[in-house]
């Protein structure tokens, strides 16, 4: 989950005066990495000078920082450099996921230069303006359309055995951030055996539907603010955690995004644009609308019970507050859905159980 910034930049001269210029009195670990960072964007510049700037604040360890060479290099104005330091976070999957995207004709940054043992990467840039920061009601059926069709490419692209499969555990994992994080930290709930019993039954019910569903590469954050106004349009970010899996997931990442709301009328147009799209492209998508909006809903259900769950823990692990003031869209996505299935409806009343005793956004913890 990125969010580009632009921020005041300093001059680098060489890779020793790039690590002093951007490095605190304090020597702590994470300057150190910046320091770092410095030296092999320096070495992958020859030693030409370079301003090297934060870009962005991210969800996982990883950071990144605008570079802008004193001469375009690598036939580009800016680039950006990232920091994923190991053992928290591995560069290759991001650099293998680049590829793929990029073989089938998605904006996805290139690689020019790579320290995979210390986790540096130096990136093509593709700006700094998110889906998120331009969408208007104007222009949204224009950018959804180029988003929609890079996905129908993403998807088209898709074999077995290239990336890790979106499997039943993997799945189930992420719906059980839901009862740890959410429940349990962030209503401060302890669930009855009732309560666990009734809670496991729904999720093999979602379970079902999700595993059931043909399977595609999915992106796993296809949404607002890993969409960027580019051209070719959109660029594609924060690939790293791609996956083989559900087919309905990258769609409910885009139009049923945790950061932007969009009324369900427009919701189902652009869901049938994609199911048109997606059919001539002969994808493997439900023959009938109903039955592939269905699915849709339901992977929407599993997918928003796991970002309850990953925006309690960004919270109460991490102390970043600011992920509060998105869960009430995300539950008004969760309990609009379950409102409409029966099979649901034992969901519906969990939730009700769980937040009567919900604190408020913005409550001190």
């Amino acid at each position: 989950m990125l969010k580009w910034a632009i921020l005041p930049n300093r001059i680098s001269r060489a890779a020793d005066a790039a690590a002093s210029a951007h490095s605190t009195p304090m020597s702590t670990r994470s300057d150190e990495r910046r320091d770092a960072l410095a030296r092999f964007v320096a070495a992958s510049l020859a030693g030409a000078p370079f301003a090297l700037e934060p870009a962005s604040v991210d969800a996982s360890f990883r950071r990144y920082f605008r570079v802008t060479p004193g001469t375009p290099a690598f036939g580009e104005r800016t680039l950006i450099a990232m920091d994923a330091p190991p053992p928290q976070e591995n560069c290759r999957p991001y650099v293998h996921v680049a590829r793929l995207l990029t073989a089938a004709g998605v904006h996805a940054p290139r690689v020019l230069a790579e320290d995979l043992e210390h986790g540096f990467l130096l990136l093509t840039d593709l700006g700094p303006t998110t889906y998120l920061a331009a969408l208007t009601d104007a222009n949204a059926d224009a950018l959804y359309a180029d988003a929609l069709a890079a996905l129908v490419r993403w998807q088209q692209a898709s074999r077995a055995g290239e990336l890790p499969d979106y499997d039943s555990a993997l799945l189930r994992r992420e719906l059980d951030l839901f009862p740890d994080w959410y429940v349990g930290k962030h209503l401060r709930r302890t669930l009855t055996d009732e309560q666990r019993a009734n809670l496991d039954r729904m999720f093999a019910r979602i379970l079902e539907n999700n595993l059931a569903q043909p399977k595609v590469f999915v992106h796993r954050d296809y949404h607002s603010r890993n969409l960027m106004v580019s051209a070719p349009n959109p660029g594609v970010l924060d690939f790293q955690d791609a996956v083989y899996g559900p087919i309905t997931y990258d769609l409910v990442s885009l139009l049923r995004d945790a950061y932007i709301r969009w009324d369900e009328e427009r919701q189902i147009d652009w869901a049938v644009r994609y199911w048109e799209r997606a059919r001539t492209a002969h994808l493997p998508v439900a023959a009938d609308f109903a039955a592939f909006w269905k699915d849709f809903e339901w992977m929407g259900v599993q997918r928003q019970l796991k970002v309850l769950g990953i925006f309690a823990r960004l919270c109460h692990r991490d102390g970043k507050t600011a992920y509060l003031a998105d869960m009430p869209m995300v539950m008004g996505y969760l309990r609009g859905a379950c409102a409409r299935y029966d099979e649901l409806a034992p969901l519906t009343r969990l939730l009700d159980a769980f937040e009567d005793h919900a604190p408020r956004v913005g409550h001190t913890f």
